[in-house]
């Protein structure tokens, strides 16, 4: 794994925004799991009286959509990234059936219709990345007051290296995780995301590994996106935004009085997303292997008689004997074939008796 280079600060502060965002994606799939076993746990949330989105970041992923909504949800504005959108089922079902998995079956990557009114009802205020973001038309003209912001980096270069690290990242949990339904999911918003970025409909149904981004193609992608985000939202209902601005550009535009004084919001550095992919993985791994081995214990010695430790060091034990049983007879063998050539003895031979 590659580290950018950076701060000894900026090093812990990514290792434990990744430890920290990987973990709560195991509690997160545990929590999900419990409520399908257990109904009664299920909670909802309390719905708005007229569920309406107001803030919409239409920036690509890797353009700061994350700080962005740590920052949205600090002012005020429940916001939905897409990194957290396997909390709400409903709202993940409904982006698989009705826009991802049409597109695979199709072999052809469309945009659909979503149903934005279902994110709104669930009490959220704003949204953040992509899929969203490829929306920002059909959303203006749903809820004409909303306001939009679109998050760039400092140059498209900058752009696609963020990106690409992003892509060879999330690819391994969505290879390796499919035995999990809600990583399944990610995986088939994956092959749509990348049909959609790089232009090209080979993503959705090619095997893993999946082909590389195309740089050329994916680059094109970010820019005519953000140039038609700018010619199709009025200025005075759009901030075009680098979250190395800070928060006053961001108050101003959402008309906030009380603009907060701490540093703003940054995680989801490509280091970090590094960490998150591979604690993701380790995390749901080690916690099944920590519930079936004390399974697995029980039932073995309930069958057996015995314990799995016991077991194996007598098989351990059997094995050793066996090989040194055979090493030492081999060496009787070749001990009787010593002869006195270079200066050796040979063995004494038994007189036979008559």
């Amino acid at each position: 794994m590659e580290l950018e280079r950076s701060s000894f600060e900026e090093f812990v502060d990514d290792v434990y925004s990744g430890l920290t965002v990987g973990s709560a994606h195991t509690a997160r799939l545990m929590i999900d799991w419990l409520t399908k076993m257990l109904p009664i746990l299920r909670s909802k949330k309390d719905l708005i009286e007229k569920p309406s989105l107001k803030v919409i970041g239409v920036g690509y992923g890797r353009t700061g959509t994350y700080s962005l909504a740590l920052a949205l949800e600090q002012l005020g504005f429940p916001t939905l990234h897409t990194q957290h959108l396997y909390e709400n089922r409903e709202i993940f079902n409904m982006w698989t059936n009705d826009i991802f998995l049409p597109s695979i079956n199709n072999n052809n990557a469309t945009l659909g219709s979503p149903d934005f009114n279902l994110i709104a009802s669930h009490g959220y205020m704003a949204t953040t990345d992509l899929p969203m973001a490829l929306y920002f038309k059909e959303i203006s003209e749903l809820y004409p007051e909303s306001k939009f912001i679109l998050t760039t980096r400092d140059t498209s270069e900058a752009w696609f290296r963020s990106w690409d690290v992003l892509s060879k990242s999330i690819v391994q949990p969505a290879r390796y995780g499919t035995w999990i339904g809600t990583v399944r999911k990610l995986g088939i918003y994956i092959r749509w995301l990348f049909s959609i970025i790089n232009q090209d409909n080979i993503y959705l149904n090619a095997p893993y590994p999946l082909p590389n981004q195309n740089k050329e193609a994916a680059i094109d992608s970010y820019e005519r996106h953000n140039q038609r985000v700018r010619e199709g939202i009025p200025s005075n209902r759009l901030l075009e935004y680098n979250v190395k601005q800070g928060w006053k550009p961001l108050c101003d535009f959402l008309q906030v009085q009380k603009c907060p004084t701490e540093p703003f919001p940054k995680t989801n550095t490509a280091r970090a997303v590094q960490i998150q992919a591979v604690s993701s993985v380790i995390f749901p791994l080690t916690l099944t292997i920590m519930i079936i081995f004390p399974l697995f214990s029980f039932i073995f010695q309930k069958v057996t008689g015995t314990t799995v430790i016991n077991w194996s060091s007598s098989v351990y034990r059997q094995r050793f004997l066996s090989s040194f049983n055979k090493s030492g007879t081999s060496s009787k063998k070749k001990m009787s074939r010593i002869t006195l050539k270079k200066g050796h003895y040979s063995p004494v031979k038994k007189p036979k008796i008559p």
